[in-house]
């Protein structure tokens, strides 16, 4: 099954079967290499991407010449036509970044710029009354229209890399934990795997993409310094579900939070209205949801909604961001470290991977494969 004559078992080993570690499986399959994806859970997607807003990003936010300024254009153009030609459900509703107060408006002005340089297509402001002639009820005094972010079926999207690692020759394996790996002297690595059927197993490349067990993993690896496994802090959000008609047909944002995006309005492919998630910063994984914070919401809510009816909210769900900075520090970049970051030929290790990371995962894949020094694709993507 290697494409390495027999020398390794396999000629890569991906860790974690979420969105991005699928989207890796998927690039390094395209090059003709044998793939297999190693989830320590039951199913793909049940961890990190099975708890977020499905959301694809424009790409308006993010710093000039950051990873993920770079990787959420590229990788939502990409995801457009992977899900078309896979028949994954989306809906381009588009986006309204919205001001409810004149001292907003600066900040929208800001991220108008920062989307015009990040190369995000269709980005123009709107007046107040241009915004209640598409949303009505949706209180601004200006807004940012961004046509080109949506909303589709994330578990349908890992699906489909799934098969289209597996159509290559590739696996995805399920209840099989990494339990650690170390480089062989020729080149390489020796992963251990856990589970009901621990095994062994060689590799030419190693790529580590858990989301909330990066750092775990990573230390897991023997040469890998650890000063170059940043310090893990878990960002939980929680959602909740409004009861009645979808008030509106666009995304609506408000202008972002320190570390986070902010509470945010969308109406799922099924018709549903959800709002958020909050940021909460956690010490472990605990997806609860206290109905008492429907309070903050509902007072959050009706800056941009007045209308929304007392007692229509109630718990949805929550998830945990895997982030690698903490209350007060500045939001960092995605890490996708590769030999020349930590040493080790043949691996990369992903860090930090939180939105917009689903939106990017086709582009990461790519980083990843350039990283490792496999070349361009040399089969078209399907």
């Amino acid at each position: 099954m290697s494409g390495t004559e027999g020398a390794f078992d396999f000629d890569a080993v991906v860790v974690g079967a979420g969105a991005v570690g699928l989207a890796c499986g998927y690039a390094l399959a395209r090059r003709g290499l044998a793939v297999v994806v190693a989830e320590k859970e039951h199913a793909i997607g049940q961890g990190v991407s099975s708890r977020n807003s499905e959301v694809a990003h424009g790409g308006l936010y993010y710093p000039t010449g950051s990873l993920k300024a770079r990787l959420c254009v590229q990788g939502r153009r990409q995801l457009y036509a992977f899900l078309d030609s896979h028949g994954v459900a989306y809906d381009r509703c588009g986006k309204l970044v919205v001001a409810t107060e004149d001292a907003e408006i600066a900040r929208l002005e800001a991220i108008e710029r920062q989307a015009l340089t990040n190369d995000v297509e269709g980005i123009a402001p709107l007046s107040a009354a241009q915004v209640h002639a598409l949303e009505p009820e949706l209180k601004a005094v200006m807004a940012l229209t961004s046509p080109q972010s949506g909303v589709f079926d994330s578990h349908g999207y890992m699906i489909a890399l799934q098969g289209e690692i597996e159509d290559r020759g590739g696996a995805v394996v399920m209840d099989t934990p990494f339990e650690g790996a170390e480089p062989l002297a020729a080149g390489g690595y020796r992963v251990r795997a856990g589970g009901a059927e621990p095994t062994t197993l060689t590799c030419r490349l190693l790529v580590t993409a858990p989301g909330l067990g990066a750092q775990d993993v990573a230390a897991r690896i023997d040469g890998v310094p650890g000063d170059r496994i940043p310090t893990a802090h878990f960002g939980k959000g929680v959602y909740f579900v409004f009861h009645g008609r979808a008030p509106f047909s666009r995304l609506i944002y408000p202008p972002p939070i320190p570390g986070a995006l902010g509470v945010h309005y969308r109406r799922d492919l099924g018709g549903q209205a959800r709002f958020g998630p909050d940021l909460q910063y956690v010490d472990r994984e605990d997806y609860t949801v206290d109905p008492a914070r429907v309070t903050g919401f509902e007072t959050y809510i009706r800056r941009f909604w007045p209308g929304l009816p007392d007692g229509a909210l109630s718990p949805d769900y929550a998830g945990i961001r895997p982030k690698i900075h903490g209350p007060g520090e500045e939001q960092p970049d995605f890490r996708i470290d590769g030999p020349l970051a930590h040493g080790l030929e043949g691996l990369v290790t992903l860090f930090g991977i939180e939105s917009p990371g689903l939106t990017s995962s086709l582009a990461i894949g790519e980083e990843v494969a350039g990283l490792l020094g496999v070349g361009s694709s040399s089969q078209q993507p399907r």
